[in-house]
């Protein structure tokens, strides 16, 4: 392998170069922005590289779908080609597409989420070409538009394409280094279930006076609000904890082997305590094997500067569920729809927005311990293994759905700030993700 080692220590200039331009073109699928032209650049860069690759399409934006390689083991790779708006502009220190090195770090939107996965990757396919031949395995990828939208067609997609989607194994994106510096594995991922409840019970907003005798929208929604979850944090929801499935005792076991800076997280948030006092052992297990109600936003009546005596006609909540098995987004609004309507909130409407299935994947699987493998020989020590992300992703209809083991493994690091002015990337991890990619094709192929 010394040979590709060299080949990518010395073509730092020009993947750096391709990748900044990978980086310059907008992508933003909330706003429908640079969507057909992202998709064309991962398609060319993907054929440079000797891909056969269409654009497949969805119900929405296209999928970049690309194969190239032969032999007895199959790697699905996920990426995805849509960004997160860039919004605030001005908490930028340079600008959202122009991407920029200072002190080490590439910033860039789409540097750590994902697009810099996608460009090391190819870059080291690349790498192992020029200096190895042929690939010893074949490589399915699907590069998406909409992951940053909730995926609301990829289901569908995979539905559809089942049987060309059949691999052995899921290289998914995102992953790096975890809080602590350590090279990390995540082996799923929770699902979630996004709602915004609605009430509108005035035809107008009256003077506040009139508040004897007029329902007041905002207190009916609190007090909805107040019976779906608990001052102790749980959820209160009826049925809800019959379809939570406990951790097993290897589950629980690897959580609580793994490493944890409780003063750390406290710090970093400006907070002195958990919820319920929890110390950093029930910290870690509520992290990865608690579902989660979070009240994202509430709007309703004034909320400016100084006083208005009104009486507000409406009122409405976002609301997000992070789901681990055996939680649905559908169960999870019929139970919802369900308890509103049993407490003499039926007038509330529900409103659904993005739902996706929690994932994971066994850490005995091929994919997983050809990631390890790789890990220990490019970072020196055995990656940290998580059973799953605490966040949410479209991992479902690829691994699970599919009967495909994943594993996520990426470039990135805990300060990324992905979906955040200023995100960026760590350009010697950048460079070390590339030779991880080489260990992880060899080591998968010899499986």
């Amino acid at each position: 392998m010394q040979a590709f080692y060299d080949y990518l220590d010395t073509h730092h200039d020009q993947f750096l170069a391709e990748l900044k331009h990978y980086l310059a073109q907008p992508s933003i699928a909330a706003q429908n922005k640079g969507m057909r032209e992202m998709a064309a650049l991962a398609q060319q860069r993907l054929e440079a590289r000797g891909f056969k690759v269409e654009l497949l399409p969805t119900g929405g934006q296209p999928v970049v779908y690309g194969e190239l390689g032969d032999g007895p083991k199959t790697l699905l790779i996920y990426d995805h080609y849509d960004v997160q708006p860039p919004e605030p502009l001005a908490l930028w220190d340079s600008p959202a597409f122009e991407p920029t090195v200072r002190d080490g770090k590439l910033f860039a939107r789409g540097a750590a989420d994902n697009k810099g996965d996608q460009m090391c990757r190819m870059q080291a396919i690349e790498a192992w070409l020029a200096t190895q031949g042929p690939l010893p395995l074949k490589i399915k990828w699907v590069i998406e538009g909409e992951e940053e939208i909730g995926s609301p067609n990829l289901e569908a997609f995979a539905r559809a394409h089942a049987d060309r989607l059949k691999a052995d194994g899921c290289l998914w994106e995102t992953g790096g280094r975890n809080e602590l510096g350590q090279f990390s594995l995540w082996l799923g991922l929770k699902g979630i279930a996004y709602f915004e409840l609605r009430l509108k019970l005035l035809d107008t907003d009256a003077h506040s006076a009139n508040g004897p005798v007029l329902p007041n929208a905002a207190w009916q929604l609190v007090w909805a609000l107040n019976t779906l979850k608990g001052p102790d944090d749980q959820i209160l929801i009826d049925g809800y904890a019959e379809h939570v499935a406990r951790p097993t005792p290897a589950e629980i076991a690897l959580v609580d082997a793994l490493p944890y800076d409780a003063e750390k997280v406290k710090s970093l948030y400006g907070t002195p305590r958990f919820i319920n006092d929890m110390d950093a052992r029930a910290a870690k297990r509520a992290m990865y094997f608690n579902p989660t109600l979070t009240i994202c936003g509430l709007e309703s009546g004034y909320t400016g500067e100084g006083t208005k005596t009104v009486l507000p006609k409406e009122a409405r909540v976002k609301l997000d569920f992070r789901l681990v098995p055996d939680l649905t987004p559908d169960r999870v609004h019929d139970l919802l729809r369900k308890h509103l309507d049993a407490r003499g909130f039926g007038d509330i409407e529900i409103i659904r927005y993005a739902g996706e299935h929690s994932a994971s994947s066994p850490a005995d699987a091929g994919v997983v311990q050809a990631a390890i493998q790789a890990g220990r020989a490019v970072y020196g020590a055995d990656p940290v293994i998580y059973p799953r992300m605490p966040g949410s992703g479209p991992m479902y209809p690829l691994s699970d759905m599919l009967g495909i083991p994943a594993v996520l493994a990426g470039i990135t690091h805990h300060g990324a700030r992905a979906h955040a002015p200023n995100e960026h990337i760590i350009l010697d991890e950048y460079w070390r993700g590339q030779k991880f990619i080489g260990e992880f094709i060899r080591a998968f192929a010899a499986l």
